[in-house]
């Protein structure tokens, strides 16, 4: 049976090295804060927003909130996120997206200050996470996948990984980063031939093509550890699972992610860490 990749005991480690960041930071006179620009009341948008503040006062970062109307002009966006990027005391923006249809979200993506980009939805931090500049900061989702591995010790490298998706959002990001990590990466995506075949020649698997139960057994080998990256509904069931069959491939490979309770666990983490990460280089600056 596979060792079950817990993402909660992740969380409460990056929650004490936060939380004594946080206090040096503070000590230092800076107080690493978190604007959340929110508009409308999208029931998605709240549970996310509720989530990111518990964990910020969990660890004493300090939240701002921005609430718009539901029909803001564009003209009146644009000044609410002009506004953020130029204060100094916010650190981190996180843009809640998708904006209503009337606002422009691509602009508003790239309005957004890459330094305070904690969200890593900016071209700027994209391109960071290819050129490994340190420029913003990666998608948080991918980023949860990595910090899974460096928890329970599982060094890429030298291994050969497998990332099943191709999003801006984790599947590319997620290559990148296990590439800079020294692993030998192969993307599979919709137009693979045969990706169980390639899937199985992997250390580590990545599943994050959105698709309920789509990795099943051929995927895998005994030696295999196995994030998974998706969320998905299951009608049928009545509750959320991942991109990979659980109960089919536990049994067979070495290491596996649960859902929930893996990498979502720790997305949140990530974007707080990445508040804090922000503060502490506008210090130095």
């Amino acid at each position: 049976m596979a060792e079950i990749l817990k993402g909660a005991p992740v969380t409460e480690a990056m929650n004490a090295k936060m939380s004594a960041d946080v206090a040096a930071l503070k000590e230092a006179g800076a107080i690493p804060t978190l604007a959340i620009l929110r508009v409308g009341e999208r029931p998605d948008d709240l549970s996310y927003e509720r989530g990111a503040m518990k964990r910020c006062e969990k660890v004493g970062v300090a939240v701002r909130q921005v609430i718009l109307p539901g029909d803001v002009s564009q003209e009146d966006f644009d000044r609410a996120l002009t506004a953020l990027n130029e204060d100094a005391a916010v650190h981190g923006i996180l843009m809640l997206r998708p904006l209503p249809k009337h606002l422009d979200n691509e602009r508003a993506r790239q309005m957004l200050a890459p330094e305070k980009d904690v969200d890593g939805c900016t071209d700027a931090s994209l391109a960071g996470v290819f050129t490994n500049s340190g420029t913003g900061f990666p998608p948080c989702t991918a980023q949860a996948a990595m910090e899974i591995l460096h928890f329970y010790g599982i060094d890429p490298k030298g291994k050969k990984a497998a990332v099943i998706g191709r999003s801006l959002v984790v599947g590319r990001p997620m290559a990148m980063m296990l590439m800079h990590e020294n692993a030998t990466v192969v993307n599979l995506h919709t137009r693979t031939v045969d990706p169980a075949a390639i899937a199985r020649k992997a250390d580590i698997l990545i599943a994050a093509c959105g698709q309920l139960r789509a990795v099943d057994r051929s995927y895998t080998h005994p030696d295999q550890v196995i994030v998974d990256v998706g969320i998905n509904w299951d009608e049928a069931a009545g509750h959320i699972a991942g991109d990979v069959d659980f109960e089919a491939v536990a049994p067979y490979v070495k290491a596996l992610t649960p859902v929930p309770g893996g990498v979502g666990a720790v997305t949140t983490g990530v974007l707080v860490s990445h508040v804090v990460e922000a503060a502490r280089r506008a210090a130095k600056r």
